[in-house]
C-alpha cells in the first residue's frame, strides 16, 4: 500500500500534529522526569502545571514572536485574561511567518493588523503537550509575573508596616518629627526606604533618634549603642535618614557637605570630630590655669576675636572669669562689637550651637555666671532659645514679641522656614511669627546689641 497523503487545502499544524512524546512512567511522573519536561511550574493561580521549555523557547519563545509575548506578560501584569483576541499593529514579516506555523495561514486575519486568537494559542500549545495553559507558557519564558494590583497591595502593606514603626518612637508625638516623616513620602525616601528593607531600616531609624539627643557622645559610640555596628552611621543610607531627621529637629535645610552634616549631628549632642567642632569667642577671660586660659585671657585684653575647638575644651578645662555672658547667632554680630567700644564677654554659636560652644557654655554656667542668649527671629531662633533657657538657665537676650516687631519694623525680612517652633518665655512671639510668616536676621538690631554689651 502507497502511503496516505495530507489532504489539499488544510494546512498542516505543525504543533498539534507533532508525535508527543509518551507519558512518563511511575516514578517518572512523580520526579517530574522524561523528555525535557518541567514540571511543578507556578502559575498565579497556585495551580502546578507542565512546561516543555526547549520546545516552548522553539515555538512561542521565538525572538520573531518578542512583542506578543511582551503584550501577553503585559496582560498578565494588569491581572487580565489570556483569553479572546490580541491585536498587533503593523506587523512584521516574520512575525505573520511565526504566528502562521503556530496557527495556521486560516487563522490569521491580515489588513495592516494581525489578529492572534488567545484561546485557540493556549489550546494549540496545551494539544501539542508544551504547556497545560498560556499563562503558564508566558510566564516559564518570562519569569515569575505579579499583577500589579498585587504589588501595590504588597507596596501598601509594607508603607504602612514602616509608618506603624515610626510611631513607636518616643519623639513620635513632637511637631518636627511628625513633619520628617510626613516628608518621606513626598521626597520618594520612603520608596527608598521600603528597597532597602522597610520595616527594619526604620526600626534602627527609631533606635537612633530614641537615643538623641546624646550628652556629647562620639558618632560610633551612638551607631554601636542604637544598631550595634559602629560603621552604621557612617557614610550610610541610614545615616542620611537620620541627618534629614534631625536637620528637621534643628530647623536647618537639609546637611549637604561634611561641615553641615557636623553641625547637624553636634545640634543633637553626636561628636563626629573634636577639632573641627569650634566656638567664636569675644572678650571672654578665664582664671589662671593652663594654656587654653592663658590664650583666652589674653585674646580679651586685645579684643581679639578667638576660636576654640572642642579638644581644647576637653584637653585643657578652663574656669571662665565673668558675671555674665552673652551669645548671639551670627558672626557679623561679633564682628561689630570687636571694632565696638569693649564690652561684655560675647560668644557667637555661628547658627546650630556646636558641641564645643555647648561645653564652653557649660563652663560659664558651672563658674557661676549668668547667660544671655538671641538667635535669628526665626523658628531655628526660637528653638534654640528654648534650648538654651532649659539648658542653661539663659535669659533671653531681646528675643520678644516688642523686639520682632521693632525689626521687622526695619523693612528688611525673608520668608520663614522650616517646622515651627514654641517661644514659652514669651508665646506672643510665635503667634507672630506665624501671624507675618516673616523671619528677621539680628544684624537688623546690630546697634542696640552693641549699646547692651558696652553696658554690661
Amino acid at each position: 500500500m502507497g502511503r496516505e497523503h495530507a489532504r489539499p487545502g488544510r494546512p498542516r499544524d505543525p504543533l498539534t500534529s507533532a508525535r508527543r512524546p509518551p507519558e512518563p512512567r511511575g516514578d517518572e511522573r512523580k520526579a517530574g522526569c522524561g523528555h525535557g519536561l518541567r514540571r511543578g511550574f507556578a502559575v498565579l493561580s497556585g495551580e502546578h502545571v507542565d512546561v516543555d521549555l526547549p520546545r516552548l523557547r522553539r515555538t512561542l519563545g521565538a525572538t520573531s514572536l518578542d512583542r506578543l509575548v511582551r503584550r501577553l506578560a503585559r496582560r498578565v501584569e494588569l491581572g487580565r485574561p489570556l483569553t479572546g483576541p490580541l491585536v498587533l499593529d503593523a506587523p512584521s514579516g516574520d512575525e505573520i511567518k511565526a504566528l502562521r506555523s503556530l496557527l495556521g495561514s486560516g487563522r490569521l486575519r491580515t489588513a495592516g493588523t494581525v489578529t492572534v486568537d488567545l484561546d485557540r494559542l493556549s489550546a494549540v500549545l496545551a494539544d501539542a503537550g508544551i504547556a497545560s495553559g498560556l499563562p503558564a507558557a508566558v510566564e516559564a519564558l518570562t519569569g515569575p509575573i505579579t499583577p500589579r494590583e498585587q504589588v501595590r497591595a504588597a507596596d501598601r502593606s509594607a508603607r504602612e508596616a514602616v509608618a506603624a514603626t515610626l510611631a513607636t518612637s518616643r519623639h513620635a508625638e513632637t511637631g518636627w518629627y511628625r513633619e520628617w516623616a510626613e516628608t518621606l513620602g513626598r521626597e520618594g525616601v520612603l520608596t527608598r526606604m521600603l528597597r532597602r528593607g522597610g520595616t527594619r531600616t526604620a526600626a534602627m531609624a527609631v533606635a537612633v533618634l530614641d537615643a538623641l539627643p546624646a550628652p556629647g557622645l562620639p558618632l560610633p559610640v551612638v551607631a554601636e549603642r542604637a544598631t550595634g555596628d559602629t560603621k552604621a552611621l557612617s557614610g550610610t543610607p541610614l545615616a542620611t535618614l537620620i541627618l534629614r531627621a534631625l536637620a528637621v529637629r534643628a530647623g536647618v535645610p537639609a546637611a549637604r557637605g561634611a561641615e553641615a552634616e557636623r553641625r547637624v549631628w553636634e545640634s543633637a549632642g553626636v561628636l563626629t570630630d573634636d577639632l573641627s567642632s569650634q566656638v567664636l569667642v569675644l572678650g571672654l577671660p578665664a582664671e589662671p590655669g593652663g594654656p587654653l586660659a592663658g590664650w583666652l585671657t589674653e585674646a580679651a585684653r586685645l579684643r581679639t576675636p578667638f576660636r576654640v575647638t572642642l579638644h581644647q575644651l576637653v584637653t585643657m578645662p578652663l574656669v571662665p572669669r565673668a558675671a555674665e555672658v552673652y551669645v548671639c547667632e551670627n558672626p557679623s554680630v561679633l564682628r561689630a562689637a570687636v571694632a565696638a567700644p569693649a564690652g561684655a564677654p560675647l560668644v557667637c554659636t555661628e547658627g546650630i550651637p556646636s558641641a564645643a560652644c555647648h561645653r564652653l557654655l557649660e563652663a560659664v554656667r558651672d563658674a557661676g555666671a549668668s547667660v544671655r542668649w538671641r538667635g535669628d527671629f526665626d523658628w531655628t531662633g526660637l528653638r534654640t532659645t528654648a534650648m538654651a533657657i532649659d539648658r542653661y538657665g539663659a535669659v533671653p537676650w531681646r528675643m520678644t514679641s516688642a523686639d520682632y516687631a521693632a525689626a521687622l519694623a526695619e523693612g528688611e525680612s525673608e520668608p520663614l522656614r522650616g517646622a515651627s517652633a514654641a517661644s514659652p518665655w514669651d508665646p506672643s512671639l510665635e503667634r507672630r511669627l506665624h501671624a507675618t510668616g516673616r523671619a528677621v536676621m539680628e544684624e537688623r538690631l546690630v546697634p542696640l546689641l552693641l549699646d547692651d554689651l558696652a553696658q554690661g
